[in-house]
């Protein structure tokens, strides 16, 4: 009863967010509170609620002072040269800021945390999307699915877990899954550049000022205009095909986006995302390019290294785990509040800048927290687990790697990290053992499904990549999962192909 009850409660949490029937904060709520009556315990929800809220609490303070410090850093423009940077390299080809923005992840997964990848990429990315038109969905999934890759870092939480759980040591672990791990990696980016052709097509060809593309008058007199306002970005060509494919766009990019103007100096948050909330990091309702406003009044250039300097010294403090990530981020954000921005009157406007994220990502923690105590303190998540490992053929046995692998990507898709670790891949490793296989090949082919993990609704992580974004999780929902899988399916194959699963 309580494994069909399970089951029931994420596909009706599923359908309703991807269909649009209920906010994410309504569904991760009133769902689960629901579906706690149904099985006969509902006098016992409050237990089960504070119990989830217990264990997110400090996911919650990360997240809400990791919002409040890289906001702050946006806002004194340390990420300003990155932008130019890579608007540079990109040459606002939308093909090369798709695979950039894989790039990008990928190097800033480095430092183990989701949220702060997600942060840095947005903050970076989410300006030359909005100039180029291209759809935010397509960010929020190539950044999503990047850091899946590279969250089974040893530091990153699942190897370690899995080393704990069954006793052995993470290097073991990892190190030979470093060249499936690298072939994932390569596909993502290979996934990006596919992505970023389509996207290519949907806007037309564009250029920056100075660029000219051959056999195109139009282009070259608007680029010359367009020298005077550095970095504006003008229309190439095909400027009235990128108006007349952007609903052909929509559909091939998975998302829903409005038309795409040939030129976008500025944009609305929200827009080319199929969202309409509306909230985006560092940006105002009516300035969607705030983040580079190369004029605007908290840039902070005489203090450009000190935040440069706080920012690494923060990330090499998460890395070394030198304090817990809620403090370390907790002490950052009051520093750079403090030093950027002496005065009170200020603090408080920056603190009110940044308010709205903080309340949406905080909110959507909190309300995970009722679903995730729910599925655990009612014991649906041993018993949807029990069930699943149950229905494994007994011929399978001499496979346990290969069903492992299989089965990390809905388990960890609808389960937490540490209940399926802890929970499932020891009794997986036992089954395993009776047949012969290795703990240490169950443990890594229980990593393939990380990519898809990083979708998951239970991850807090992925509310900041889709809010900062702008984009609705339905949205994020439909366009990442296949892509996401398809990836862990990629890891496997890899790992199985070298001998290592």
């Amino acid at each position: 009863m309580l494994t069909f009850l399970g089951f029931a409660m994420i596909a009706t949490f599923l359908v309703l967010i991807m269909m649009k029937k209920m906010s994410p904060i309504a569904a991760l709520v009133l769902i689960p509170a629901l579906f706690c009556v149904f099985a006969g315990k509902g006098a016992h929800l409050g237990d089960y609620v504070i119990e989830g809220v217990g264990k997110l609490a400090p996911t919650a303070a990360m997240l809400m002072f990791a919002i409040v410090y890289f906001g702050l850093m946006i806002d004194v423009g340390l990420f300003d040269p990155i932008v130019r940077g890579i608007l540079r390299f990109c040459r606002a080809d939308p093909m090369r800021v798709v695979v950039g923005t894989a790039v990008l992840a990928a190097i800033v997964s480095l430092d183990g945390d989701g949220s702060t990848t997600f942060m840095i990429t947005v903050s970076a990315m989410y300006p030359l999307y909005k100039r180029l038109g291209l759809s935010l969905v397509v960010m929020t999934g190539v950044a999503a699915t990047a850091n899946g890759v590279m969250n089974t870092l040893p530091w990153g939480g699942p190897t370690a877990r899995a080393a704990t759980a069954l006793k052995l040591d993470a290097a073991d672990i990892f190190v030979p899954m470093i060249p499936a791990l690298a072939v994932g990696l390569l596909f993502v980016f290979a996934l990006a550049y596919v992505l970023g052709l389509r996207e290519r097509r949907r806007v037309g060809v564009l250029a920056l000022p100075g660029h000219k593309v051959p056999g195109e008058a139009e282009e070259a007199e608007a680029a010359e205009a367009a020298e005077r306002g550095e970095g504006d970005l003008v229309a190439a060509a095909a400027g009235s095909a990128a108006q007349s494919g952007s609903a052909e766009g929509a559909a091939a990019s998975g998302a829903s986006t409005g038309p795409v103007p040939a030129v976008t100096p500025t944009a609305t948050p929200g827009s080319g995302s199929g969202s309409g909330d509306g909230s985006a990091a560092g940006a105002a309702p009516e300035d969607g390019f705030q983040g580079l406003d190369p004029d605007r009044a908290t840039l902070r250039p005489r203090l450009y290294w000190f935040n440069a300097g706080l920012t690494v010294a923060l990330l090499a403090a998460m890395i070394t785990e030198l304090l817990p990530i809620p403090v370390l981020f907790l002490l950052g954000a009051a520093l750079a509040l403090t030093v950027n921005f002496p005065h009170m009157p200020d603090q408080k406007a920056r603190l009110a800048a940044h308010a709205d994220n903080v309340l949406n990502v905080a909110g959507m923690v909190f309300a995970a927290a009722v679903f995730t105590g729910v599925l655990t303190g009612t014991g649906m998540v041993k018993q949807m687990a029990d069930w699943l490992v149950g229905a494994i053929p007994e011929g399978m046995g001499p496979h346990m790697a290969l069903v492992t692998g299989l089965l990390s990507l809905p388990l960890t898709y609808f389960m937490s990290n540490d209940g399926f670790y802890f929970g499932v891949l020891p009794v997986l490793a036992e089954a395993g053992a009776a047949h012969g296989v290795s703990p240490l090949e169950i443990a890594r082919a229980s990593l393939v499904g990380q990519a898809l993990h990083m979708s998951s609704p239970l991850v807090p992580a992925v509310y900041v990549l889709v809010g900062m974004a702008g984009v609705e999780f339905g949205d994020h929902t439909r366009f990442t999962v296949k892509w996401a899988a398809l990836t862990s399916l990629v890891v496997l194959a890899a790992g199985m192909l070298f001998g290592i699963i």
